[in-house]
């Protein structure tokens, strides 16, 4: 959402700058209280056994009284709080995750022992004990992070009992504002709550879905023109503008409505036929330009991940086959029928390809497929019920632990496949789908993947599309690493799995 900078609310932002300030101020107090403790560990506690030992071990030519430290300290909470400042600790959002405060806190006390290290010692080398500046580094870490989890976890409980939400109103009625409210409405722990949304097509309510099960209503409040209105009623701490492209005629008048209550408002464009996961936000000369970002998976790149599927599947080959031969007695046993179930799939750039899995439904599947149609809980162009009676007995075991993919090795050797990527889509899925649903076949389709670690079946088919895309466009080895251990638990405790 692009920012666009209105006049702020003078109360809000009185409070905003209170509690940044009391952070400031409790930050502050943790670290100098890192460094009593540094000096107390130090030279103050009487440690039995090993850890004793350690301490003791290190060189103390003369006791150091507490207050000579007190400038260690000073500098310490100078060079810390000019690093949180330049990396932005006190102006992140309330509802900012706590990986955001963690990473500023690891990177900025880091940076500020280093240079204590060096302007310490290279004054008085021998006159102040390293082990302190040690401890204070690792106690400032612990401290800080600790009341940093504390924070976020205190919010986001007031959040989900909805006490202290940023009040959100949505002005348009078009896929983008559906999916805007749909987020607010099903994530109330990150401190949204949604008072409405203001549209011109006023004939028929929006509607969404949570998890694919409830239904939600959104609550029309009237046309835009009664934007300014309604915001003197109602409490509103935020508008989003997500109009549609032929409506986007009525943005100024919008913006001076927000303008004259003095409400923060953000502007979302009307890319989505483009993606917003391609959007590439620039600026010259004060302007804002926006492009399409490039697929990520070319080049060294490709050669890179190319390598790494070879080498993961020859190192777990002997593993798999052996599975493989259990599975497939178990297979014979349970069921008439081949080992082996084999299907076409739509690879990269929509090339078609035979995908192999160990079969985990009836002979005649696929002809009883037709007569379930009207019993489909997947949104999109995607057919999954949650107890599909064509599964076999050890079908249905196979699918919940996706061991059923293992013959999908094959695929990945032959260059058809990769451990990671989008998920392998059918062709009378791909008829389906919408242009900008193609971007995900811009890359090889993949054993596990973003969808699978966020949900797998439970992830609806428009998120699960923007998961494959952002992966197609932000790819790393380390992602694909991060998903590949992510996949593990996911399978063994069978989320979303059916």
């Amino acid at each position: 959402m692009t920012n666009t900078t209105p006049l702020r609310n003078p109360k809000k932002r009185l409070f905003e700058e209170a509690s940044w300030f009391a952070m400031f101020l409790l930050d502050s107090l943790v670290i100098l209280t890192s460094v009593g403790m540094a000096y107390a560990v130090r030279y103050l506690v009487v440690w039995p056994g090993w850890v004793g030992d350690i301490v003791r071990a290190v060189p103390d030519e003369f006791y150091v009284q507490w207050n000579a430290f007190l400038p260690i300290g000073i500098l310490l909470l100078l060079l810390i709080q000019v690093q949180f400042t330049v990396r932005g600790m006190y102006r992140l959002p309330a509802n900012a995750g706590l990986t955001a405060h963690l990473r500023i806190i690891f990177n900025s006390t880091t940076t500020a022992a280093a240079i204590l290290v060096v302007v310490v010692f290279s004054y008085r080398p021998l006159y102040y004990s390293r082990l302190v500046i040690a401890l204070a580094f690792a106690f400032v870490i612990l401290l800080l992070s600790m009341v940093r989890v504390a924070l976020v976890l205190v919010r986001r409980l007031r959040w989900s009992r909805g006490i202290g939400s940023e009040r959100y109103l949505v002005v348009g009625g078009g896929d983008i504002s559906h999916m805007l409210m749909t987020g607010i409405v099903a994530r109330p722990h990150l401190g949204y709550a949604l008072v409405g949304y203001v549209a011109n097509r006023s004939e028929e309510e929006l509607t969404g879905t949570t998890d694919g099960v409830q239904p939600l209503h959104f609550h029309y409040l009237g046309g835009v023109e009664k934007l300014r209105d309604l915001l003197t009623t109602y409490v509103v701490d935020q508008v989003i503008i997500a109009l549609p492209f032929n409506e986007q005629h009525l943005l100024p008048g919008v913006v001076e409505a927000c303008r004259k209550t003095k409400v923060d408002f953000r502007l979302v464009p009307d890319l989505l036929e483009l993606s917003f996961d391609r959007v590439e936000i620039g600026e010259f000369d004060g302007l804002p330009l926006i492009g399409l970002r490039e697929v990520s998976i070319r080049g060294i790149n490709f050669l890179l991940k190319r390598a790494s599927d070879i080498a993961l599947t020859l190192l777990i080959s002997p593993l798999v086959l052996a599975a493989s031969a259990l599975i497939a007695i178990a297979i014979k046993l349970d069921s008439a029928g081949p080992i082996l179930f084999t299907q076409k799939r739509v690879g990269t750039n929509g090339r078609h390809f035979t995908m192999y899995k160990f079969r985990t439904m009836v002979v005649n599947a696929e002809q009883i497929k037709a007569e379930l149609t009207e019993y489909n809980e997947a949104d999109g162009p995607i057919f999954k019920i949650r107890h599909d009676p064509r599964h076999t007995r050890v079908g249905r075991w196979l699918r919940r632990t996706s061991l059923d993919e293992l013959p999908q090795l094959w695929n990945i050797l032959r260059g058809e496949m990769s451990w990671v990527g989008p998920r392998p889509a059918t062709p009378n899925e791909v008829v389906l789908y919408a242009p900008w649903h193609l971007r995900r076949l811009e890359a090889k389709p993949g054993l596990t993947g973003l969808w699978q670690v966020s949900g797998r079946s439970d992830t609806t088919f428009e998120e699960m599309v923007r998961l494959d895309i952002y992966y197609v466009e932000h790819w790393s080895l380390l992602m694909d690493l991060r998903i590949v251990l992510q996949t593990i638990p996911t399978v063994l405790l069978g989320r979303g799995a059916y």
